[in-house]
């Protein structure tokens, strides 16, 4: 429950000179994120609560199909690059120790993982297995840009599947569809699951995440019933070029730009085989390990949502995504009667289960709705003079900037649970 005036969210009038996306505009005008250097960005307290809010989406869903959460180095031996043919991508960081030996840093975990599973897996009873984890991923991108959207460090989910066969590697997949499924509905965002090539990845079949909006990179086409990345679909022999457009299936495409916010790879033995990851099935006979590999990214998800609900005004979050439920502000001087009666209505709030930050700072209107405005909570309450005649505070609803009925001042704490409860289930 945060007060402002204690609070590190330094808010811009100005966007950053060579900002193009609009969630690389926003996030640092709003005191989200902050660059340190090319494709490097901090993450400030507000931004990160965003981050995490996702990160939480994230782990529940996880956690839900029976994956297991660890956690693996992002600095790593080069070896096990060298076998699976990995050590030569452009974008992967290369290094030596003070000894000269070869290290990489981890823009992925297939080879860890693989390289820790060769180890512990014996049985066909050893398996099924999913193990994932959160973790920094270093990526030499020669063109960062747009915010946190391409960047040169990030922080990624990377789940990894292990089964006995395909059979075992088709149903582990699913579990993800599924849980991939329940994320992208539970963050808000509008999103396409659309089929997708392997790329370096390798295996046996892809599919990716992708969220609409203009600033996307990534181009998908779709119809009815149809969704796939450009490329995929231009490579169909199901689609035909007809005029200036394309089609499948007699049913024109459409071609939007998207970001992609996950992928989720169907490996087969492509790492497995390098890396040694066998298991000896029911007859003694051993088998190579059949994997699968998921990643998503938290801070493209937190961008991809700033993109596609932002107003002219500034952001505007999904409820599951906002760094804070409610922007509750003060309008009046300390020791006046209306900051009296904020602070009354701020302890007040302090036993609801929702997220207050509460803006007490000695500033202007004008100043702090700006900044309320820009931040974009779900709920935004007011107390100031005409809170103190009508016994109200005011309330809007960032989505659409709509006022609705104001909350009782001198409301029992129970009754003004319930009310902040019907709001919040009611605001967009």
């Amino acid at each position: 429950m945060p007060r402002l005036s204690e609070y590190l969210l330094p808010t811009e009038k100005q966007p950053p000179a060579d900002a193009e996306a609009p969630s690389h505009m926003l996030m640092v005008r709003a005191g989200l994120i902050r660059q340190m250097g090319a494709g490097m960005w901090t993450w400030l307290p507000a931004g990160w609560r965003a981050h995490q809010r996702a990160v939480a989406i994230i782990r529940q869903e996880m956690d839900a199909i029976g994956a297991q959460e660890m956690l693996m180095p992002v600095l790593q031996p080069a070896e096990p690059w060298r076998r699976t043919g990995r050590l030569d991508i452009e974008e992967l960081f290369k290094l030596r120790d003070r000894k000269g030996s070869e290290l990489v840093l981890a823009m992925t975990h297939e080879e860890a993982v693989t390289f820790h599973v060769a180890q512990l897996v014996r049985s066909y009873r050893d398996l099924p297995l999913i193990l994932y984890h959160f973790q920094v991923k270093e990526r030499d991108e020669p063109r960062p840009r747009a915010g946190v959207l391409r960047t040169r460090e990030f922080i990624m989910k990377d789940s990894y599947t292990f089964d006995r066969d395909q059979a075992g590697l088709e149903e582990r997949y699913e579990l993800h569809v599924g849980a991939y499924d329940r994320i992208m509905q539970r963050t808000g965002l509008r999103f396409y699951r659309v089929e997708s090539d392997v790329g370096m990845m390798g295996g046996l079949g892809a599919h990716e995440y992708m969220a609409p909006c203009p600033a996307g990179e990534d181009e998908i086409a779709l119809a009815p019933g149809y969704a796939a990345n450009l490329e995929v679909a231009l490579r169909s022999p199901e689609v035909r070029k007809v005029g200036d457009g394309y089609e499948i299936r007699g049913q024109p495409l459409s071609v939007q730009p998207a970001i992609e916010v996950g992928n989720i790879f169907m490996l087969g033995t492509r790492y497995s085989e390098p890396l040694g990851a066998s298991y000896l099935d029911e007859t003694g006979q051993e088998r190579p390990v059949w994997m699968g590999s998921y990643g998503i990214g938290p801070a493209r998800i937190v961008a991809a949502a700033v993109e596609q609900f932002a107003d002219g005004r500034g952001i505007s979050w999904p409820k599951a995504l906002a760094p804070f439920d409610v922007h509750l502000v003060a309008v009046g001087g300390a020791g006046t009667p209306e900051r009296d009666a904020a602070e009354r209505l701020y302890e007040s709030l302090s036993a609801s289960e929702l997220e207050i930050l509460y803006d007490d700072r000695d500033a202007g209107p004008g100043e702090k709705f700006a900044d309320a405005e820009l931040l974009g909570c779900p709920l935004r309450l007011t107390v100031g003079r005409r809170s103190l005649e009508s016994g109200t505070a005011e309330v809007q609803v960032r989505r659409g900037l709509e006022d609705v009925e104001g909350v009782p001042l001198d409301a029992e704490p129970e009754a003004l649970q319930r009310l902040m409860d019907e709001l919040w289930r009611s605001a967009p």
